[in-house]
């Protein structure tokens, strides 16, 4: 027997199963039941079909993580139309250039982030304008509670297939315009079944939301936390005084934190005498760049935490691999560091390999560096209206699979360390630096707050690992350390050729929402006045 995978499936099964459970801490301080959070999104479908959406159209959600988010996301979805989230952090000319490469018909925006996409509104196609607080942004602008409201709850839901595209996840735009990542009901709802699996969320979990809602619908978790019936604790900003408060009201026991989150909480930790848990035991999931094992221990034994390493990319769901593999550590030894700083094994039903530039499988050295590449149900349909761009992205070291832009080795039990992006790794010299290995170096010396290692311009050996630093104690005037007693610090603890060339300090690093480093900008500055490109080699 078949039965169509679709994403509405999840809101659905909480609803006849959880109905009068709490389902949502709203950042307003409402709670929401399962039964309330389905009514409310089947206002908005309604409202949505009043206004002439129609299966198939573009409907974008611009918000912080709040209980608006959830509600607009499966309201839209239940209509058949695309959700489109977009990240809050982007500028109104960034807005403008989504709204119009997807066409967007209507677009709910929290009242922070109106006014970026009112500055726009007369070069967009979009026709329908909502948001939570009208009388705080300037133009004609709907009341999301007034229309759900108004709009009673009668939709017509219509025939769905699980190979239709139902997400449209924009890229950052790193290395040009932001990309339109196409992902079906079937490829939402399979990465939300391994995602709880494998983050072992189960019905009794209070998650909080400090991972944005947008980025890849939040890991997939607005579907899996939502279709196992558990709790959403919302989200506006990441404080870490909020955020360890409400850990201890909540009882929350899971959350997502990038390594600059970790960093955030740490720093926090060590300032006050904090409580890090209520009555349940909390476990945390991290990506975005490997935390070095400081971070790990300290997140571990001093939180009492469980971290899980997890790994991916939009275009991937995102996530694809994880370092859990709780056969390959003992929990009371140091050596599970050793594995949780890894990016780990592929997920089920996934099929991970790292190939060199013949798209061979590289050895299982620990040493020799490939790129990742990946196949599953999990990665996109494509990337919208970008067909050409799309084969290019499957096609060139091994052909039908998704090729990440990482570089990776792999060990004797197949888990997977990466290295360095492909633009990121320093050639210097003819020898291969990974940026990854000097910044986890570095996080070991107190003086070090947070850093970011770049190729930088070398006369001598065309280029040459320079390290951006932010100070522990916060000021890039007086770090406690010198750029001279940094480098040798390195040459101390790795190979001469490895080791650093150039510091500067700095005030903060340039991150993206969801707190990775944007190597690139460094890079950027530091290439400008070049001739060639960086990350050529």
């Amino acid at each position: 027997m078949q039965k169509p995978l679709l994403v509405t499936d999840f809101l659905d099964r909480a609803r006849e199963y959880y109905g009068d459970h709490e389902a949502v801490v709203a950042t307003t301080g409402d709670r929401y039941t399962y039964d309330e959070l389905g009514e409310r999104a089947d206002r908005f479908a309604a409202f949505l079909q009043s206004r002439g959406i129609e299966k198939g159209d573009r409907v974008a959600v611009l918000d912080p993580n709040t209980h608006y988010h959830l509600e607009a996301a499966y309201g839209s979805i239940q209509c058949g139309a695309i959700h489109t989230p977009l990240n809050y952090r982007l500028t109104a000319d960034d807005f403008e250039y989504i709204l119009n490469d997807a066409r967007v018909d209507a677009i709910y925006a929290d009242y922070d982030y109106a006014e970026k996409v009112e500055a726009v509104r007369d070069s967009v196609p979009t026709e329908t304008f909502v948001t939570n607080d009208p009388d705080a942004v300037d133009g004609d602008w709907e009341g999301f509670d007034a229309v759900v409201e108004a709009a009673g709850t009668d939709y017509d839901r219509p025939e769905m297939d699980e190979d239709e595209v139902i997400t449209i996840n924009y890229t950052s735009g790193t290395t040009g315009d932001p990309k339109g990542v196409m992902r079906t009901h079937r490829c939402e709802t399979i990465h939300a079944y391994l995602t709880a699996i494998h983050q072992d969320i189960s019905d009794d979990d209070v998650y909080l939301w400090t991972l944005p809602m947008f980025h890849v619908n939040g890991w997939g978790h607005i579907y899996a936390i939502t279709g196992l019936g558990a709790k959403h604790v919302c989200a506006r900003g990441v404080d870490a005084e909020w955020l360890f408060d409400t850990v201890v009201e909540e009882n929350v026991s899971y959350l997502c934190g990038a390594p600059t989150v970790l960093n955030m909480l740490i720093d926090y930790h060590d300032d006050h005498d904090v409580a890090t848990q209520g009555d349940n035991d909390v476990r945390i999931a991290t990506a975005g760049s490997a935390p070095p094992e400081a971070t790990i221990r300290t997140v571990e034994d001093e939180f009492g935490w469980y971290l899980m390493q997890v790994y991916g990319a939009t275009e991937t769901g995102p996530l694809i691999t994880t370092s859990d593999a709780r056969r390959m550590f003992d929990d009371d030894s140091r050596d599970r560091f050793r594995v949780k700083k890894r990016q780990g094994l592929g997920f089920l039903g996934t099929e991970l390999r790292v190939v060199d530039e013949d798209g061979n499988d590289v050895p299982r050295d620990d040493e020799t560096i490939g790129e990742v590449v990946v196949r599953g149900n999990q990665v996109m349909e494509g990337y919208w209206e970008q067909p050409e761009t799309t084969e290019e992205a499957f096609s060139e070291r091994a052909e039908g699979y998704y090729h990440m832009g990482d570089l990776a080795t792999v060990d004797e039990n197949g888990m997977i360390a990466i290295q360095d992006r492909k633009k990121d790794i320093i050639i210097t010299g003819g020898e291969n630096v990974s940026s990854i290995e000097l910044e986890d170096t570095l996080f070991d010396h107190e003086a070090v707050g947070s850093v970011a290692v770049i190729p930088a311009p070398s006369e001598q050996w065309g280029e040459e690992p320079k390290a951006f630093v932010v100070p522990a104690n916060g000021n890039p005037d007086d770090p406690g350390v010198t750029a001279d007693e940094l480098i040798a610090f390195t040459r101390d603890r790795l190979a001469g050729f490895k080791a650093l060339k150039q510091v500067e300090f700095v005030d903060t690093l340039p991150t993206t929402a969801t707190g990775k480093v944007q190597k690139y900008e460094l890079r950027s500055k530091e290439w400008e006045d070049e001739d060639r490109m960086v990350g050529e080699g």
